[in-house]
């Protein structure tokens, strides 16, 4: 009788629980804020960068912090989501932008300070449908616009597909890096060959998804401009480049089948790095590429360019190396104590601000 009567008991508990919860009700993190807090400056942040001279970082949980006085202090913003934000870019002192999990993209107009959600997964599916059948039915589109029966994307019944599983599955992929060239028209790319653009500051987004030359569908994780060029990079050695006339980003060929995490350069010089040291330059335009030894076997998460023309580059471990020539060669920086880090930034010629597991840290070149 005592364990029918406990057994009883631990129904009735879970009954509570149940309803309970769902009086309470699920919470989205597309619709919960990001819980301001003291500790926000110590969690893991993923992107960072400069709005004229403030420091503005983005991670874990929907975090934003920023800094007027280089990273001595930070002061967290107020952000619409609870999303994990994965990178951040700033054309304008105040006009910036921030994406992450979820296909969330969010918007400040004030120096990031205060930012609102623009975009979402949730969004995202429909429309990509919308603007594919929009085009499948106009006779009068341009032939650099209207999706071709057999495109760099693949043929049209394989896109139709790939578009009915992003809208079932919900707004699960991530956007994995954003670069704005004005505060008007900018590039999102992700997960699954996740691509936007916006012409009018991130109100409207249309889906180049059909403009990449990607069949695989390999996740995007970088987009960055070097010189007049735009470059995308991702999984399995994919390396992309705008094609300005057709408005495509073309495939170029790199002696690698591994991935590339990011791209930085200067004009006429462009570096792609990736998994377990890989680093390849090129100085034609991504035309040919050539491999350089780091000397590391770990994998390279990021880069910057000091304000004296030295490239940076950042290990998964904190590891940091430095080139003073052009990206040709490059030597290991001591330090005490690596941080373990994601992302960098050059604040000036002789000083970095690194981002990571455990919030920002500066770093002095010695």
């Amino acid at each position: 009788m005592k364990y029918r009567i406990l057994a009883a008991s631990l129904l009735a508990t879970v009954i509570l629980f149940t309803v309970a919860y769902s009086q309470i009700g699920f919470q989205d993190v597309l619709d919960t804020p990001a819980r301001i807090s003291p500790l926000a400056p110590r969690t893991l942040y993923n992107g960072i960068t400069m709005a004229g001279k403030r420091l503005i970082s983005v991670g874990q949980r929907g975090h934003i912090v920023y800094s007027d006085d280089q990273g001595k202090s930070w002061i967290q913003a107020a952000v619409p989501v609870s999303s994990d934000l994965t990178a951040v870019t700033f054309p304008t002192p105040q006009q910036g932008w921030a994406v992450g999990h979820d296909g969330v993209v969010l918007h400040s107009a004030d120096g990031g300070v205060n930012w609102i959600k623009q975009f979402d997964g949730r969004a995202a599916g429909q429309v990509m449908s919308a603007h594919h059948k929009a085009l499948k039915n106009c006779s009068n589109c341009h032939d650099n616009i209207a999706p071709p029966k057999e495109g760099p994307q693949g043929s049209e019944s394989v896109i139709m597909e790939e578009i009915k599983s992003f809208t079932e599955k919900g707004p699960d992929k991530p956007f994995l890096d954003v670069w704005f060239d004005s505060e008007t028209t900018g590039y999102i790319v992700g997960a699954f060959n996740l691509i936007f653009r916006t012409a009018d500051g991130g109100k409207s987004w249309e889906p180049w998804f059909d403009r990449t030359e990607n069949k695989k569908r390999l996740h995007l994780y970088a987009i960055r401009p070097v010189g007049q060029d735009l470059f995308i990079c991702g999984e399995q050695g994919l390396l992309l480049k705008l094609d300005k006339p057709s408005g495509q980003f073309k495939a170029q060929k790199v002696p690698y089948n591994g991935t590339l995490f990011g791209l930085i350069g200067k004009p006429g010089l462009v570096l792609a790095y990736g998994m377990r040291g890989n680093l390849f330059r090129s100085t034609d335009g991504g035309a040919t590429w050539q491999k350089i030894e780091t000397g590391l076997p770990l994998g390279l998460s990021g880069s910057t360019v000091t304000t004296d023309g030295g490239i940076i580059l950042l290990s998964q471990a904190g590891h940091l190396l430095v080139s003073r020539d052009d990206g040709a060669s490059f030597n290991l920086i001591k330090q005490d104590q690596p941080f373990i880090s994601t992302t960098v930034i050059a604040l000036d010629a002789k000083n970095l601000m690194l981002a990571g597991l455990h919030g920002m840290q500066a770093r002095a070149l010695k």
